[in-house]
């Protein structure tokens, strides 16, 4: 099975600019691509794994993956998907986020020997001249053909700034410089991406007069459409620090069981057959087996098998005896936490991020939904004493959440 068999039997491809050409492309070539990352935050999340999954399919096929870190488009800010402006954010906390990603990054992807390489926009975007740009690539672009791009459209109705109409521009100049520099013939990003990789596929054309080429992956959506990765506490971030092995573990362990099957096949590295044969022939038990290899595959890409080990520990030991251990998520409560050495359970409720508002508490306790130290609470008026807190409280919200709070 090649590699492009295998990327399409496990549902990864959405759309192609020339289906053909790249499928023989990499079938018979050793591929230099690349996928951007706008460094917007300091850690990668759920959404760039995948698009990590996918480059490590292909270098293991032999091609080369080009990871660009946006640190000049990050300057300006991608409108898709966004209802209104991002964040400015100043260069050296863009900076420090592309930093972030390049350690986060070498987890998975082979940087030694040119096997891979990591480039920053923001060494050719920031020098540019303005007026130079736009004669070599504005000249190139329809205004009233850009203003059709979904990445647009959506945000007609509120307001597109200036500054964000040159996003599209900036990123199709990115792909024509590695063309240049580095031989890129391919483009790869997730599915919203596309009208932004249409940009560079055509730019690279009316500019050399050459044919390169865009793919799109799945996103990594619910059965429902939605997409994952999004927690109560937030996005399902790969550091450790913003998110816990054992809470990241967790996610995948819960995953709905529409989902499941799905979620192995985007972002595993098990053998797509033995997924199929576990897809024909599921049942109750194997349901659970097959999220359990889920989130223990998953955790192991992304926090190495140690932690896996020990989030698959602290997962049996929870839903077998009711245990905790060390590994659980834990909330450390402050001394200001308390008053009158005591701390109602709404408070408790959302210091832990357990929920977002005392009014969500509320209604969770009185639909029955928490338990603490295998009690199950009714009362959304409970105090619990500080004292409890010294050896740890343990915090159960619905069937499958747990969480300590100690002091």
């Amino acid at each position: 099975m090649t590699v492009f068999e295998e990327l399409k039997r496990r549902g990864l491809i959405a759309q192609m600019t020339h289906p053909e050409q790249i499928e023989k492309l990499f079938n018979e070539e050793k591929v230099t691509f690349y996928i951007g990352f706008d460094a917007t935050a300091d850690s990668l999340h759920v959404g760039h794994f995948l698009q990590l999954v996918v480059m490590t399919h292909l270098q293991r096929a032999g091609h080369r993956p080009v990871a660009l870190l946006g640190t000049g488009t990050t300057m300006v800010g991608d409108p898709t998907g966004k209802t209104d402006m991002r964040k400015m954010l100043t260069p050296q906390e863009i900076d420090h986020n592309a930093e972030c990603f390049r350690r986060q990054m070498s987890k998975l992807i082979d940087f030694s020997d040119n096997k891979a390489m990591i480039v920053r926009n923001g060494d050719w975007l920031l020098k540019m001249n303005y007026i130079e740009f736009l004669r070599e690539v504005g000249v190139h672009f329809s205004v009233n053909k850009m203003l059709t791009a979904e990445c647009f459209k959506s945000r007609m109705e509120k307001g597109l700034s200036f500054l964000e109409f040159n996003y599209m521009l900036m990123q199709s100049y990115d792909f024509l410089h590695l063309y240049r520099e580095l031989g890129c013939k391919v483009e790869l990003g997730g599915d919203d991406q596309w009208s932004n990789i249409l940009g560079g596929v055509d730019l690279v054309r009316r500019c050399e007069g050459k044919e390169v080429y865009g793919m799109t992956f799945t996103l990594l959506t619910t059965k429902e459409g939605k997409k994952m990765g999004k927690t109560e506490k937030g996005a399902l971030w790969l550091d450790p620090e913003k998110t816990s092995p054992y809470e990241f573990f967790q996610y995948w362990r819960n995953v709905s069981d529409d989902d499941v099957i799905n979620c192995l096949k985007l972002i595993t590295f098990v053998p797509i057959e033995q997924i199929e044969e576990m897809e024909a022939s599921m049942s109750g038990s194997e349901l659970n087996q097959a999220k359990e290899l889920l989130a223990f595959e998953v955790t192991k890409l992304v926090h190495g098998e140690e932690e896996a080990q020990k989030a698959l520990a602290t997962s049996k030991s929870l839903f077998g005896a009711g245990a905790a251990d060390e590994d659980m998520p834990t909330t450390v409560l402050l001394d200001s936490d308390f008053t009158d050495g005591g701390i109602g359970v709404l408070t408790l409720m959302v210091k832990t991020g357990l929920c977002p508002s005392n009014g969500e508490a509320r209604r969770l306790i009185q639909q029955g939904g928490v338990m603490i130290d295998e009690e199950k609470i009714t009362d959304p008026k409970i105090i619990l004493e500080k004292r409890r807190f010294e050896k740890g409280v343990i915090i159960k919200k619905g069937k499958k959440v747990y969480h300590k709070a100690t002091i």
